[in-house]
């Protein structure tokens, strides 16, 4: 089953359980999708444009959530909680930190990367290698951190 097909399935579950923070949150995602299929040519969102767009909506979450955190905002900060958690159930594991160093590690020896000017290059095979396991402040963080 898509990520397509998984959300159009959890509204209706949420609808019939009357699960608002499901449905706000499903119906956001749905919202996105629809977004990425109108957007350019290509008018099939696959599940990897799918994660994509939940990534970026779960970081999207816990930037309002740090924001809320710091304003004394708990009203508002729950909901972010609330929203997180549902978004987080259709992105795969985050990879521990360990993990990530080593893969940018190896990327590092197999470039022949040597000093900042060549972490647009790190960064690019990085991404592209890790995708959406690992958030990219932490990514961008270890790149530089190894090649200072």
């Amino acid at each position: 089953m898509t990520i397509v097909e998984q959300v159009n399935d959890g509204i209706k579950t949420a609808m019939k359980a009357k699960d608002q923070a499901s449905l706000r949150t499903l119906r956001s995602i749905k919202s996105a999708l629809l977004l990425e299929a109108t957007s350019g040519s290509n008018s099939v969102v696959t599940d990897e444009i799918a994660l994509k767009a939940i990534n970026k909506l779960a970081k999207q979450r816990k930037d309002s959530l740090s924001i809320y955190e710091e304003q004394g905002r708990e009203d508002l900060a729950i909901i972010e909680r609330e929203e997180l958690a549902i978004l987080e159930t259709f992105l795969p594991k985050q990879m521990e930190e360990s993990q990530v160093r080593e893969i940018i590690q190896g990327i590092i020896t197999q470039t022949g990367a040597s000093n900042m000017g060549d972490m647009g290059k790190v960064m690019g095979m990085a991404i592209g290698k890790i995708g959406t396991q690992a958030d990219g402040k932490v990514i961008s963080s270890i790149v530089r951190e190894l090649l200072a």
